[in-house]
């Protein structure tokens, strides 16, 4: 059994630690205070680790083995019921090197929830510890007007909510803004107001795929897909770096875990490396005991196109000949907004047209 933590409610203590990146610098600053007034509003209590605002990091907010040490801590503190990860950033794979996920196993589950390179921790939590996270927003994503994508994300921790849907719109950050919208001005963001909506300028639009004899089809609109199992899963850019690592037990995990729906999305990649990368999780033998895909939109690899190859086939070609169904663009990862996902927990996940279901178990 993979143990689901407590849920939380107002009145618990959370803990922001930053096992990569933080809010050292503008305007992840000046957002982690708007953020953080927003969840005591809330009437939670914050826990500030040391290592927020720390510089002296290469390509990480710290010494990695700082950066594990207050992470392990804050998990395995009493007075902490759930975390929050200050930001995503590059290089949190050093940051685990420093962590005991077996020694996790016998520690009172909590919730963690963090997206991007909080894969590293999320994921082995899971496959290795046993216990589910959320694959959510960081401390920043916080510090906006809160819409549905962030109420939804309390939901989690909170437990107040078992069905999740995909949103209408979201933000196309390669869209050109109108004349009218750009500035030059240098921003203030001390004095900047962050309590605003998301800038949504596209529709939703879902591509559900059907495979059979080798090959991925397009699904008809009015198709149901349906598939029933764990959601696992998290950015393509860090799994592809897990595979043959101490922190990958996918052979262990796939022996006791049949039905597998992998929920994945990627941030750097282009759709060559996108392609590549998921070509290595299938040789490993991660997706033996798939049920089924997830995929959000990429950052980098949306609407890109090279030698023939985007961002729909890097997962079509790779994935087609298992003959299972596959849902893409749908609203996880680094486009926003996102569904938060419970990483370890048993769901039904339903598309039809461009209408997405999470339903928990």
């Amino acid at each position: 059994m993979i143990k689901r933590p407590e849920y939380i409610k107002p009145g618990c203590s959370i803990g922001i630690t930053a096992p990569s990146f933080g809010p050292s610098t503008e305007p992840y600053r000046s957002m982690y205070f708007f953020a953080k007034k927003n969840l005591e509003n809330r009437g939670y209590k914050i826990v500030e680790g040391d290592t927020l605002f720390k510089t002296d990091g290469v390509g990480i907010n710290t010494d990695p083995k700082v950066a594990a040490a207050e992470l392990v801590e804050f998990y395995k503190r009493s007075d902490i019921d759930a975390i929050i990860s200050a930001g995503g950033g590059e290089l949190m794979n050093e940051t685990i090197t420093h962590v005991d996920f077996e020694s996790l196993k016998d520690v009172k589950p909590k919730w963690y929830i963090g997206y991007s390179d909080n894969t590293n921790f999320i994921f082995p939590l899971v496959t290795i510890a046993g216990v589910q996270g959320i694959y959510g927003p960081c401390i920043s994503g916080f510090s906006k007007k809160w819409e549905e994508p962030e109420f939804d994300a309390v939901a989690l921790l909170e437990g107040t909510k078992t069905e999740f849907s995909g949103y209408e719109k979201y933000v196309n950050p390669f869209l050109e803004k109108p004349e009218a919208e750009k500035s030059e001005e240098p921003v203030d963001y001390t004095t900047f107001n962050f309590d605003i909506p998301y800038e949504y300028n596209s529709d939703k639009v879902l591509t559900s795929y059907v495979c059979e004899g080798g090959k991925a089809v397009k699904a008809d609109p009015g198709k149901e897909i349906s598939m029933e199992g764990i959601l696992l899963g998290g950015c393509v850019d860090v799994l592809a770096n897990l595979v043959g690592t101490r922190f990958d037990n996918m052979k262990e995990f796939n022996k006791n875990h049949k039905d597998v729906i992998w929920v994945l999305e990627a941030c750097d990649l282009t759709p060559m490396s996108y392609r590549r990368a998921l070509w290595n999780l299938r040789e490993t033998g991660w997706f033996d005991s798939a049920k089924g895909f997830v995929i959000g939109r990429p950052y980098t690899a949306f609407g890109k196109e090279m030698m023939g190859a985007d961002h729909y086939n890097a997962v079509t070609a790779v994935v087609e000949e298992l003959g299972l169904p596959i849902i893409m663009d749908a609203d996880i990862g680094h486009i926003d907004p996102m569904i938060p996902v419970v990483m370890g927990a048993e769901a039904k996940v339903t598309a039809k047209g461009n209408d997405l279901k999470i339903s928990y178990k």
